[in-house]
């Protein structure tokens, strides 16, 4: 699994597969979607995705999406989190992938080995930026995120969520607690979230981008984007097109 980077275009897809090694792969423009049988990560260009070695993972891209992938040898890999994840990533750490990925030839023997170890050392002081969705096993609570996955701006409440799945609001609401580790709001409005990277990266303006995965109104939706990825949808378009933040 040789480390490179390579422009994708939208929508590309890479089937589930696994690595001997741990693979970390960022998307310096574009928004990368990766899934494992834990659920799905969401890393737009702010943010770096973390898969140890064994996991069975697939990739979706968004956007023409200039893809970064990067090895990280077995006997580094018990320095990072032993589960897929995602990272926040600081101007150091973008610059190192980039200088890593980018195919220029190694000047200086070693130089390679110690910028991975810086790499490695961000990630280590780095917290878990997780735009993570978890899926269920009981399937009760499969059920009824089986109806927002098909539809998430489906504005149903838990108790009619219930009923369709044949389960109690109460018991919906502990599973969701107990098996994803969040409420019932919180899984939708990542699962939302996730569709508006899409939709935004495909172009949407913020406003119909809002009415289309759920929110009442532009400025909530602005409020949730930006607490859960750490900007705004605009200055998140503005990125991708490398222009002046639209309004």
């Amino acid at each position: 699994m040789p480390s490179g980077a390579g422009w994708l275009p939208h929508g590309y897809r890479l089937d589930p597969h696994t690595h001997d090694q741990g693979q970390l792969v960022y998307a310096a423009a574009g928004t990368l979607a990766t899934t494992t049988e834990r659920g799905t990560w969401v890393a737009p260009a702010n943010r770096v995705t973390w898969t140890p070695p064994g996991f069975a993972h697939s990739h979706r891209f968004y956007g023409r999406t200039d893809a970064r992938l990067l090895t990280v040898p077995i006997g580094l890999c018990g320095e990072l989190v032993d589960h897929p994840s995602v990272f926040a990533v600081s101007p150091l750490l973008r610059e190192a992938v980039l200088a890593l990925t980018d195919e220029r030839p190694e000047t200086r023997p070693g130089a390679h080995t110690r910028l991975l170890a810086v790499v490695i050392d961000e990630l280590q002081d780095t917290a878990e930026q997780s735009l993570h969705l978890p899926e269920p096993r009981d399937d009760r609570l499969r059920a009824a995120t089986d109806l927002l996955h098909a539809d998430p701006a489906r504005p149903a409440t838990l108790a009619e969520l219930g009923r369709a799945a044949g389960a109690g609001e109460r018991t919906l609401s502990r599973l969701f607690h107990t098996e994803l580790g969040m409420s019932f709001h919180q899984w939708r409005t990542i699962l939302r979230i996730h569709h508006a990277l899409a939709h935004l990266t495909d172009g949407t303006s913020v406003t119909d981008t809002a009415m289309t995965c759920g929110w009442s109104n532009p400025s909530s939706f602005i409020d949730a984007f930006s607490s859960v990825v750490g900007q705004t949808p605009g200055s998140y378009q503005a990125d991708l097109r490398g222009s002046p933040r639209l309004p």
